[in-house]
């Protein structure tokens, strides 16, 4: 079996975690056509896999993405911030295995129970005492690594060839985080420097480090502002002190294309900057000089999108030809033969959530020993169950005429009265037998109806004529809440007849007032018709001014139209649009005079023009109304033909 390239991903977001977190990656191509881990993992065409910035947490984590199908895989999440930070390692199972994997760079990170001492990583860890940290505002340092270790930074996984570490290094972005971004990476030196001196061991460094090694690898790192005190922000000193010549780690992507402007790995999706390539090179793969023999390419992938960053990857040689003349594989070098054996004890495989259950144990009925068969001889006992009587019966149906109805439940009603319940006697011959609830006897309206008769008064949608036909005679028994009375049919009649007789009598009477009311209605219509012809031009004017688009405003630089953005993030601004300068961005463009110098304002990237769209709009009703008021037809800055391109920004 031949063995393919090893290749490593250094992702950082983006392809699975994304800025929004691992499930914000349906909404990219091509990974919203792919349906599990697994086919997004193969997609990848990777061995190794590492992913920053997970932002879930384990509860929340799907089956298909925490063990797909043909990898191992392994997870550090936050101690206390749910859905924050998080980093995660997959490995093909059939290529290569990890002998060992643990969390975080102290070692304090112990599954349960605890690792044996053949399952750590080290011997021993970084301390406290050993590490010159970076004072904070008040002067103070860490007392201990607790806190470095748990926000779910750090996976470190041992291949035999090397150990390699999966960062996700804390962003400056703020001078009281600074603190803790230089201590952190401090902690990381320390951890390093013990691999690779103490221990002898490769290291490879993966993942997103926050910080931008040298001036090429930024967008305005060309200005002379930028070039005069780039290395005065302590993170980008400390880098360029840990990176070779002065260091141990090689930037072997950046050793592959040493002049090449505009390889960024981090776009502000914000300033849509990505369009323009406007970014910045925060995501590193960095590896000690002894693995330089087996490093054969390396790039980053600008067009995969899945978040604010994309991938970045190496191809190591499937073998290489030692000082002695004898070849060594790569496939040897890993151990991956004595890898063939159970995962680290991290792996998400032995979960508990995870683990294999059948679903039949869910369903077995528990034996139940000495349990006496009843006994069915006319000897013996059966227990019933006494069921409490039921002092009403429900009204028996009867499909007969109303008089016939009323007998007959008359004399239900009295044999209830006279003899109780039968539900007693029933119960009494039939044990196992329930009876029926009680119901009021105050029936709702159409109970007392055949199924003949309800499915003629379910016809369906009312029709409108319904409601001028000639209402129905109906007698005042068929209410269904209408107290029983002794009318014989002979009276019933006669109250019909007597009915009919003043409601012909009330006919005409009512059709000429009918009458009176149309006319009258017709002459107000006259007199209102001209009054609305009047003010239809008016409100004509209105409507057009509200829901005609808003013409977008030129920008005072270019004299451009501008683009409109609606604001996403949280605040009192979210959901308010704006306009800004359509060009893009670019090296110098104009950020405003606080942010930019204005001799290293370059024109032909984007100004600083800015305006809420509800003074645009505000602008052309002024601008109408002064049109309307000069006789003209001017509508101000508002226009029908408006190809306004609509952006959201992301929060």
């Amino acid at each position: 079996m031949e063995y393919r390239e090893q290749r490593f991903l250094s992702t950082r977001r983006s392809l699975l975690p994304g800025q929004n977190g691992i499930r914000t990656l349906p909404q990219y191509h091509p990974w919203n056509t792919l349906k599990t881990g697994e086919a997004i993992l193969n997609e990848l065409n990777a061995d190794i896999i590492c992913f920053q910035e997970m932002k879930i947490q384990r509860m929340a984590l799907q089956k298909h993405m925490a063990v797909p199908n043909g990898y191992d895989s392994f997870f550090s999440f936050p101690v206390a911030k749910g859905g924050y930070s998080g980093v995660a390692v997959y490995t093909k199972s059939d290529i290569v295995a990890p002998l060992k994997a643990e969390e975080g760079l102290t070692g304090n990170i112990q599954p349960k129970p605890p690792f044996k001492e053949q399952e750590r990583v080290s011997p021993t860890y970084p301390q406290a005492h050993q590490i010159e940290f970076y004072h904070d505002e008040n002067g103070d340092t860490p007392s201990s690594l607790t806190s470095l270790d748990a926000e779910g930074r750090a996976l470190v996984l041992d291949f035999g060839l090397f150990v390699l570490v999966n960062l996700y290094c804390p962003a400056e972005i703020s001078d009281t985080r600074l603190p803790y971004k230089m201590n952190f990476h401090l902690l990381l030196e320390e951890r390093v420097r013990k691999l690779i001196h103490e221990e002898g061991r490769e290291v490879i460094i993966v993942g997103d480090i926050n910080v931008t090694a040298a001036p090429i690898d930024h967008c305005d790192g060309e200005l002379p502002s930028q070039q005069a005190d780039f290395w005065s922000r302590p993170p980008r000193a400390w880098l360029k002190n840990w990176l070779v010549p002065l260091g141990p780690m090689v930037d072997v992507v950046r050793d592959a294309w040493p002049e090449r402007k505009g390889m960024y790995t981090c776009w502000n999706t914000k300033i849509a900057a990505r369009d323009s390539n406007y970014g910045t090179r925060l995501d590193y793969i960095l590896l000690t000089r002894g693995l330089i023999p087996w490093f054969k390419h390396g790039d980053i992938q600008a067009s995969i999108r899945g978040s604010d960053h994309c991938p970045v990857y190496v191809d190591l040689h499937d073998e290489i030809q030692l000082d002695s003349g004898t070849t060594l594989t790569l496939r040897d070098a890993m151990k991956f033969e004595q890898a063939k054996r159970k995962s680290p004890r991290i792996s998400a495989a032995y979960w508990d959530e995870f683990k294999q259950r059948l679903l039949s144990n869910f369903f077995t009925a528990k034996v139940l020993e000495d349990v006496p068969t009843p006994s069915t001889s006319s000897g013996s006992l059966q227990e019933t169950v006494p069921i409490e009587p039921i002092s009403q019966v429900p009204v028996a149906k009867v499909l007969s005429s109303q008089a016939t109805q009323r007998e007959e439940l008359t004399l239900v009603e009295s044999r209830n009265s006279s003899q109780g319940s039968p539900c007693a006697a029933e119960t009494s011959t039939f044990p196992s037998r329930k009876c029926a609830p009680s119901f009021s006897k105050t029936k709702r309206n159409g109970d007392d109806l055949t199924n003949e008769q309800r499915k003629k008064r379910k016809v369906g949608q009312t029709k409108i004529s319904s409601f001028f036909a000639k209402p129905p005679v109906k007698s005042s028994s068929s209410e269904p809440n209408a107290p029983r009375s002794s009318s014989t049919p002979a009276d019933i009649d006669a109250k019909e007849v007597d009915a009919g007789t003043q409601r012909q009598t009330q006919e005409p009477a009512q059709m000429n007032a009918d009458h009176e009311l149309a006319i009258s209605l017709s002459e107000a219509a006259d007199t209102t018709e001209v009054q609305a012809s009047t003010s239809s031009s008016q409100s004509k004017a209105a409507w057009k001014h509200l829901l005609t688009p808003l013409r977008p405003p030129l920008c005072r630089t270019h004299r451009e139209p501008c683009k409109e953005f609606t604001v996403n993030k949280a605040g009192p601004n979210k959901g308010k649009a704006f306009f800004i300068c359509s060009r893009p961005l670019g090296p110098g463009y104009d950020k405003g005079r606080t942010d930019r110098l204005r001799e290293e304002v370059d024109m032909q990237y984007r100004c600083n023009f800015f305006k809420w769209a509800s003074e645009v709009k505000t602008e052309a009703l002024k601008d109408g109304a002064k049109g309307n008021s000069n006789g003209g037809n001017s509508d101000g800055a508002i226009s029908s033909g408006s190809d306004t391109t609509k952006v959201r920004i992301p929060p």
